[in-house]
Formats: C-alpha cells, structure tokens, sequence
C-alpha cells in the first residue's frame, strides 16, 4: 500500500491545473491505474482524468487500462462512477473488445447470472455464450 501512497501524492500534484490535460501525464497515469488494480485500492478522480486525456488524445486509448478503470468503477456501484466512467469512453473503441463484455455489466447485480432475462436481453449478437439465439 505504500507505493499507492506515494503514487497518489505524485498524481494529486499532476491532476492540479492545466497539467491534468497533459498528454504526456498519460503513462503515468496509467501506471497509476495498473496499481490501482494490483494493490486494491481506488481513486476515481485519476481514472476520469485519464479517460478525459483518452477523449482529447484518441490515438493513445489503451483498452486494457480502460478496461481496469471501469472494473474499478463497477466495484464502488452504490456510486456513479461507472456510470461517469462509462460516459467519457469514445463509443469507436467498444465494438469487439472487453469494453463491450465490461459495459454489459452496469445494469444490475442481478442481471449478472447468464440465465437472468435482464442478461439475455442485454446481449448483444457479438457475444455467443451458448444461451444467446
């Protein structure tokens, strides 16, 4: 948790003023999201901040850290963040990737199940589990 730490104190100071919408803050960013992951921890400002630099710099878009960032998101769902999440994520990048499995999960809990209708109206033609027709 101590790298967390000090990662969130270095990108607190990035995220002040017009640095946030530096692009060349991305990598840091992203390897900001990445220990997020491994080190169970979440700081949904920094996420937004790196989608936003996706939307104004598209050819840097990572769908795996995407990917991780709404995870991230789905795991605080009393929230919004999922939802905000979901909203800054240009729709060019969700056909055929993870991105299309990930969003598929926002409309509830119990539409989790494969077998729940909510989860067999939800899916989408791209996805074949077997149950789909």
């Amino acid at each position: 948790m101590a790298l967390f730490e000090q990662m969130r104190a270095n990108v607190g100071k990035l995220l002040r003023g017009i640095d946030r919408y530096n692009p060349e803050n991305l990598a840091t960013l992203e390897r900001y999201v990445e220990t997020q992951a491994k080190e169970n921890a979440y700081d949904l400002e920094a996420n937004l901040a790196a989608l936003k630099l996706y939307q104004f710099n598209p050819t840097f878009f990572q769908t795996t850290v995407t990917a991780q960032i709404l995870l991230k998101a789905l795991t605080n769902l009393l929230h919004t963040d999922f939802t905000l999440c979901k909203c800054m994520i240009d729709q060019a990048h969700i056909p055929n990737t993870p991105l299309a499995l990930l969003l598929l999960l926002q409309v509830s809990p119990a539409s989790w199940h494969p077998l729940s209708p909510l989860f067999l109206l939800s899916c989408p033609p791209c996805f074949n589990f077997g149950l789909c027709q």
